[in-house]
């Protein structure tokens, strides 16, 4: 069984193929590997998108790199394999992005990004630290994982989902904000799993054993 951690030259890759490479030896989830392969990433068991940066960036580095976008949807959408988005990497999932300009993207779950707006105007944006998870519907990827534990985010942009069935989990930072999304074969993760201590490798290795 291979995981793939999509190499599109933004993301903190280190510190997710440690966490992810861990987790895979302690649920026997096979290997994990770092890839920009279009071959690889297309005949993985499991693909990663992590994501750092600006929305608009980060779709043309995606679209950018010579078949990985097309490997990563053979993978996801054609074959049904599991996919996690990190950060950016789930913002990507969204019908369309509203940072600096309108960009689409991937649309694998409705709904758009936009800037967080808190009720409290003196809380600063990026939304930046730990923060309690609040669970709104059951998944695989979160078995033994209850509301009130925490999760470490950074970031200005937020998931309005289209469809409320696909909001997993938010918290509150004056306001709702979504922290994980998901729809069939696919889930994504506003908040680093890999700099989230024991909530965060529990949801790795959730993922690294959901069977969709």
């Amino acid at each position: 069984m291979l995981t793939a951690i999509i190499d599109y030259e933004s993301g903190n890759l280190h510190s997710a193929e440690k966490a992810f490479q861990r987790m895979a030896v302690e649920v026997d989830a096979g290997s994990v590997v770092v890839t920009s392969d279009a071959d690889v990433i297309a005949s993985a068991d499991r693909i990663v998108l992590p994501g750092d940066g600006a929305f608009p960036a980060c779709v043309e580095a995606l679209k950018g790199h010579k078949g990985i976008f097309e490997a990563m949807s053979e993978a996801v959408i054609n074959k049904g394999q599991p996919f996690l988005g990190i950060c950016v990497g789930m913002q990507l999932l969204a019908t369309t992005g509203h940072e600096y300009r309108e960009v689409a993207g991937l649309g694998w779950i409705g709904g758009d990004v936009k800037k967080i707006t808190p009720a409290d105007t003196s809380l600063k944006v990026p939304h930046m630290g730990w923060n309690d998870l609040v669970i709104d519907e059951p998944h695989p990827v979160l078995d033994g994982l209850n509301s009130g534990q925490h999760a470490y985010f950074v970031h200005s942009y937020q998931f309005h989902v289209a469809d409320e069935a696909d909001l997993l989990a938010h918290v509150d930072y004056a306001g709702a904000v979504t922290a994980i999304v998901g729809r069939d074969n696919i889930v994504g993760m506003q908040f680093h799993p890999e700099k989230s201590q024991a909530t965060g490798l529990k949801l790795i290795g959730n993922f690294l054993k959901w069977k969709v």
